[in-house]
């Protein structure tokens, strides 16, 4: 539960900002807590311990004297304070990070550019595609890829801390241009040992008897109304099984009985070499669409490179047997 600030204290970030210690790593760390809304991920995305995290982050509290993080045993909230610092805070990353990069080579030169792209496990082969077809060019583009949770993505980019990102599903987003760059199948995951795996094309309606393993829906809402409305379609609503939360863990759980099924991109399904699954495509097939996010007030110089390299990776048709 969050707890009352103290009578007195409310003009107390304006003060302290000025002459005391709030440090750029405790607003890189609370931004990163923010957007995951869990201490242990946004360590994992910091590379960091999670005890420094709650210890920075309870020192940026001390500082500002207002709680910007709502903590429970179960749950993380940005407190009324927390939400109208986000924005300011991701601001003050923004300028500094333009601010390095003001330095990194003079006008005109010939090295290569540098863009911040924010990215997904679920690109898969694509994204390294990508990041080479960007290389390739002349004058070479290297991108700074940047993984963090798809709203967060969004934020990113209409803050300016990111230059794109790739995101799926998203329909719009405030500040935000949404271009979309290709089509990605959705496959089917079973086991390997499943009769259905042996066909090259899976109707939908034979999965309704196998519980179906797939992250909740406020994790990945397109993708799972995607899914859940494809089942719909063919008739039936599926068990949901557990889901461990990471790719790899869920597709060795496919292996034990009883036998379940997933979903994988087919992009990322390319890159995976797990003896025991098996992907294949649906009966209809799903699809999802993914789109480089921009800011709205995007340069061509910013833009015309990624589009390129997009285009160059196309949309290769390669078999996704094991």
């Amino acid at each position: 539960m969050a707890r009352p600030a103290a009578a007195g204290r409310r003009s107390a970030p304006a003060r302290r900002w000025h002459h005391a210690g709030v440090e750029l790593r405790q607003i890189e760390y609370f931004v990163a807590v923010a957007e995951h809304l869990h201490f242990g991920r946004a360590a994992d995305a910091l590379s960091i311990g999670q005890p420094a995290v709650s210890q920075q982050l309870a020192r940026l509290e001390r500082e500002l004297g207002v709680e910007l993080i709502d903590r429970t045993p179960r749950t993380v909230q940005l407190t009324a304070a927390g939400v109208r610092f986000l924005p300011e805070a991701r601001a003050v990353l923004a300028a500094v990070d333009r601010a390095r990069r003001s330095t990194a080579s003079p006008p005109g030169s010939e090295t290569a550019r540098r863009i911040r792209l924010g990215g997904s496990d679920g690109l898969g082969d694509r994204l390294e595609a990508v990041l080479g077809a960007l290389q390739a060019q002349q004058p070479p583009v290297r991108a700074e890829v940047v993984t963090a949770p798809t709203r967060a993505r969004l934020e990113r980019v209409a803050a300016g801390q990111l230059d794109a990102a790739f995101v799926r599903g998203a329909s719009s987003a405030a500040g935000v241009e949404l271009i979309e760059v290709w089509q990605d199948p959705v496959l089917v995951a079973l086991p390997a040992t499943s009769p259905l795996a042996d066909s090259e094309i899976v109707p939908i309606s034979s999965l309704a008897g196998l519980p179906l393993r797939i992250v909740a829906r406020r994790t990945n809402p397109p993708l799972v109304d995607l899914v859940l409305g494809a089942c719909a379609d063919a008739g039936f609503t599926p068990a949901l099984a557990q889901h461990p939360g990471r790719l790899e863990p869920m597709l060795a759980a496919l292996a034990v009985e009883p036998p379940t099924w997933t979903v994988v991109y087919e992009a990322h399904a390319r890159s995976i070499r797990q003896a025991s699954v098996r992907f294949r495509r649906t009966d209809p097939p799903l699809s999802m669409a993914t789109f480089l996010a921009v800011p709205e007030s995007a340069t061509t110089a910013t833009v015309a490179p990624l589009l390129r390299a997009c285009a160059a990776v196309g949309q290769p048709r390669v078999e996704p047997e094991q």
